[in-house]
């Protein structure tokens, strides 16, 4: 057995708002979209997120994931250059201990966003 992908579903009150974040801040693309399921997917690149509208057998007031989505990418400081005005910062560009430079943003419905890039990849494109 083998996965080959793994899609998160982030669920929302505000379906348009945040296709619209995700589309206009980060460049995804709306790949479908039923408005009768209240339900979205977004593309870019190598990368597909979920959107859903809570139902009656999901309450929802806000996000509860505990945790936060990690994107790496390649080419981080490029990528806070274009977000980094524009989004609700956590923190911004950082080396860290473990060979990763990141920074981090919230999405309009508070979900914690990671971007990160490979020191030695950036090392090795200078």
């Amino acid at each position: 057995m083998k996965l080959t992908a793994l899609r998160p579903m982030l669920w929302t009150n505000d379906l348009r708002g945040t296709i619209d974040f995700y589309c206009n801040l980060l460049g995804f693309q709306l790949g479908e979209k039923n408005d009768a399921w209240g339900w979205a997917a977004l593309i870019k690149d190598d990368v597909e997120i979920m959107l859903a509208k809570p139902n009656a057998h999901t309450p929802f007031d806000g996000p509860v994931f505990t945790g936060s989505f990690y994107f790496n990418t390649d080419n981080v400081d490029q990528l806070w250059e274009s977000v980094k005005d524009k989004a609700n910062v956590c923190y911004e560009p950082e080396d860290f201990e473990w060979e990763m430079r990141e920074f981090a943003i919230y999405d309009n419905n508070g979900y914690l966003l990671q971007f990160g890039q490979d020191l030695a990849t950036m090392r090795s494109a200078d």
